[in-house]
Formats: structure tokens, C-alpha cells, sequence
């Protein structure tokens, strides 16, 4: 089987789960991408998903296929580079995957498709549309889904969606948004917080998922891998309590936060440097990203540890890796 996206976050939970039950694994990655969280175990095709043949030739033989690549990004300089990723790069490797007769495929979306907003947890049948996303990271996964949704109707595409809300964990290498806000909490560089939440979920028990999507999951259906849903603050508070810290106390109002972000967003288009804060990420934050897995605990067989055992586990590896100084 080939899992897209195995040096980064998601993809390398995926991989670390096939090996552990015995798969034989066949990993895509970019020249440039990290080796830190690859095993020399994974036979390992260099390409890109936006090179055709390249894609071609690391499918050759696959039956099964993860497709966990993406461009995480709430800010780019060109923020193209995010659809042309997740979007194009989607379509190439499905159309690829069509063409070499793979069996099976996962294809790892997000919770950034589901509509926010309207006082209840947000479940699968509730899709966003691309006029209402937020910023060019969302209105791409949610043009990609749709693409995985239509190739699945009209062209015969044996694909499974998954949609993970708000992974933390090991492995973080680059790091995720998430990733940087716990850092950022444990160095005791946060002194307050916004009136928010997120459903956050081990990163382990996302690959689980992906595994439990391949096996069980309908064809063309979604299904959310999620965990806790948690108010900023409670993360925030949980964060300090591993590491030895005071908790935040300083509740901010968004509105005060968004001349900062604009300040943010212009430094970073010189600098190139992803900034910390982003106006994308203040106008997510109007709305707790809370949702509801019960579908694919019921029909997947999905369970999900505490949240805090991610935290902690999250913790461990950039105190190890020398992101927590």
C-alpha cells in the first residue's frame, strides 16, 4: 500500500499504524521532505504530486492507497501554492490511482468541509460550501472533497473520506498551527487566549481511523475521526499543568487581536516567515470548532483516548526533539 504524505504529521501516524499491524508500506515523498519520522523499514518513491509520472510510478502495484498529503497552512505568501496542492495535486493522484486500478483508497480530508455555527455540534451531513470557507486552506480541502465525492459518483472511485478535526501528538515535525500553539503555551509565550474551542484528538487515533476507514468504511461516505471537544482556555490551562506553568488568565476579545494580525500578515509577506497569528485563524476562532464522531464510532468501530494524553504525548516529543527550549 502507498501512504501520501508520510514524512509530515498525519501521514507518519498512518504509516507507524500499517507497520505495527504488519502491512508492508510504500511511502511518497518530496526530495526535500524531513526523514526524521520515516523508518528504514518504508520503501520510499520520491516524487511530487504535482509530477504525474512520478505519481504513476509509485502507485505501480499498490492496492491500497492513503492519501494524507496536503498543504496545512492558515497563511502563504502565494496562497495558490495551498489549492494547487490540495486541490490539483488531489485530482492528479486520483486520477492516477484510477488509471493503475488501485483497489481501495482513504482519502484524508478535513473538518474545515463541515458548517460551523449554528449552536450544535457539526456532523457529516453538514457540508460547507466554498463561498462560506474561510481562507484559501479551507476553501481547498472543501474543493477537493467535492472532486473525491464527484470522481467517486461518476468515475468509479474506490475512495473512503476521512475527516480528522484537530490532531496533537508526536511528530509534529513541521509543526502543525496546533503544534505551534502548544509550543508556544509550554515556553510561556501566551498570556491570554480568545474566547474559542477545538475538538482535539490523538494523533494515533486518527491513523487508527484511516486503518478502521480502509477496512470498514463505505465507499463515498465521510466520516469525522475526532476526540474532545475542548475550549481553548481548558487546552491552554491543561498545557501549563504538564509543564509547570501558570495558566493564562487573560481573556482577549478578537476584535482587539486583529490589528496585530494585520501587522502579522504584512511583516510575514517580506519576511516569508508563516506569522503566529493570522486574520484566517481570528475568523475561524468566532466559532467553536466542536463536532460529532458518532458515526464512525458506530460504524468504524472509532475510539479516541483523552486529550490529554495527547498533550502530554505531544509535549514528549518537542521537549525530545528540541522545540521546547
Amino acid at each position: 500500500m502507498l501512504v501520501t504524505g508520510a514524512s509530515g504529521f498525519v501521514g507518519s501516524a498512518i504509516t507507524a499504524a500499517l507497520r505495527a499491524q504488519g502491512y508492508r508500506v510504500r511511502v511518497l515523498v518530496r526530495p526535500s521532505s524531513p526523514r526524521v519520522n520515516l523508518a528504514r523499514e518504508d520503501s520510499i518513491c520520491e516524487g511530487d504530486l504535482h509530477d504525474r509520472s512520478s505519481l504513476a510510478a509509485a502507485l505501480k502495484g499498490v492496492r491500497f492507497l492513503f492519501h494524507a498529503a496536503a498543504d496545512y497552512r492558515l497563511w502563504a505568501r502565494d496562497p495558490d501554492e495551498i489549492r494547487r496542492t490540495n486541490v490539483e495535486g488531489t485530482r492528479l493522484i486520483m486520477e492516477e490511482a484510477l488509471r493503475s486500478g488501485v483497489e481501495r483508497i482513504v482519502y484524508t480530508s478535513s473538518v474545515a468541509t463541515l458548517k460551523l455555527g449554528d449552536g450544535k455540534l457539526a456532523a457529516e451531513s453538514d457540508p460547507l460550501s466554498e463561498e462560506d470557507a474561510i481562507g484559501a486552506y479551507k476553501r481547498s480541502k472543501v474543493v477537493a472533497e467535492r472532486l473525491v465525492e464527484k470522481m467517486v459518483r461518476s468515475e468509479g472511485l474506490a475512495a473512503v473520506i476521512v475527516n480528522p478535526s484537530t490532531p496533537i501528538g508526536p511528530r509534529d515535525v513541521r509543526p502543525t498551527p496546533t503544534g505551534r500553539i502548544i509550543i508556544e503555551a509550554a515556553c510561556g509565550r501566551m498570556p491570554g487566549f480568545v474566547d474559542t474551542g477545538l475538538n482535539l484528538v490523538h494523533v494515533d487515533d486518527v491513523a487508527a481511523g484511516h486503518v478502521a476507514a480502509l477496512r470498514h468504511g463505505r465507499i463515498g461516505e465521510r466520516y469525522i475521526l475526532g476526540g474532545d471537544n475542548i475550549l481553548l482556555a481548558d487546552m491552554l490551562a491543561e498545557i501549563a499543568l504538564i509543564v509547570g506553568r501558570r495558566p493564562p488568565r487573560l481573556r482577549i476579545p478578537r476584535p482587539v487581536i486583529y490589528p496585530v494580525a494585520y501587522a502579522a500578515g504584512l511583516f510575514a509577506k517580506f519576511s516569508g516567515r508563516e506569522p503566529f497569528v493570522t486574520i484566517d485563524g481570528l475568523r475561524m476562532a468566532r466559532y467553536k470548532m466542536f463536532f460529532d464522531d458518532a458515526k464512525a464510532r458506530r460504524e468504524l468501530g472509532y475510539t479516541s483516548r483523552s486529550y490529554r494524553e495527547g498533550l502530554s504525548d505531544a509535549l514528549a516529543w518537542f521537549r525530545l526533539h528540541g522545540y521546547l527550549r
